[in-house]
């Protein structure tokens, strides 16, 4: 019963996390990656140590001011960098790499080189959008569905409403991550984070779902005059070890793979395990508060 009974800590708790996320968002934005912004994409390792970011940074300037130089290491252990850029063409590409090792001096390895038009890239990026809006509007509409039968004390469609605000919230706040780290980290992204967002909402709503289950059965099974408070609260502690568990060895097999994994999936996984994780918690603290406190204005409402 304590996450019903201290429900408005957990709101706060939310509220301000979802009000830094809004707030870096409209101050920084994200960091498009070349998926959506178009341009060239290179990745070049080193079989010893890499020329300093400094020096490659002043030679691949002159190609292209705009360029991104991250340094990284790759699956196999060696150091390499990370360049993002305009669309370089063929003639280019040769300046490019003489870029990446000054006066010849490293020896070098290139393990990928791609190139996006900026249509292509306006193109994800609208398909992106699309698709995390068709999924919420889906997953809504099966809850309300599911939940048809469910009528009392809170009408079925509520808990599609109480869906929605749970989903809003584990995408905005991963989201409100990521837009911190690109504008101190130079974090970008690119459609495996769309992905990641669309894997954490169907985390997320099977969690709730969940939940809702059991708060379903339990009203088919009431006895005695329990309120319905008390109806969600017992439902939540029946699954919040199931929840928890569940999500904990997901978030540390992804944890493993963010540290042994290559630079590819880096923010792939981050978003991955800060998603589930916020996904998690707004499952059992907001999704089944939230139809308390929705049966506490529907009373208040009726007096």
């Amino acid at each position: 019963m304590f996450v019903v009974k201290y429900r408005k800590i957990f709101y706060t708790i939310s509220s301000i996390l979802v009000i830094a996320s809004l707030i870096s968002l409209f101050t920084w934005g994200l960091l498009p990656g070349i998926d959506f912004t178009g341009g060239t994409l290179i990745e070049i390792s080193y079989d010893g140590a890499r020329p300093s970011q400094s020096a490659v940074t002043a030679e691949i300037t002159k190609i292209d001011p705009s360029a991104s130089i991250r340094p990284s290491k790759a699956s196999d252990g060696k150091e390499e960098y990370i360049v993002r850029m305009k669309t370089v063409n063929a003639t280019e590409k040769a300046s490019v790499l003489a870029a990446l090792s000054p006066a010849g001096t490293a020896k070098s390895t290139l393990d990928a080189f791609d190139s996006i038009g900026p249509l292509l890239g306006a193109e994800a990026l609208r398909k992106a959008l699309w698709s995390i809006a068709l999924v919420i509007i889906a997953i809504v509409l099966y809850i309300t569905f599911a939940f048809r039968k469910v009528s009392a004390p809170v009408a079925s469609w509520k808990y599609g409403l109480t869906a929605i605000i749970a989903l809003v919230h584990d995408v905005i706040i991963p989201t409100g991550v990521f837009s911190v780290l690109g504008h101190f980290a130079g974090y970008e992204v690119d459609t495996l984070f769309v992905t990641a967002l669309l894997v954490v909402l169907g985390f997320s709503v099977h969690d709730t779902i969940v939940v809702f289950d059991r708060v379903r059965e339990n009203l088919r099974n009431q006895f005695g005059g329990e309120s319905f408070a008390e109806t969600v609260g017992k439902s939540v502690s029946q699954t919040f070890t199931r929840s928890i568990n569940t999500s904990l060895t997901t978030i540390i097999a992804l944890i493993v793979l963010y540290i042994l994994g290559g630079s590819i999936t880096e923010h792939f996984t981050l978003t991955l395990i800060i998603g589930i994780a916020i996904g998690t918690y707004s499952s059992i603290f907001i999704g089944s508060t939230l139809l308390v406190t929705l049966e506490g204005l529907q009373k208040k409402g009726k007096k």
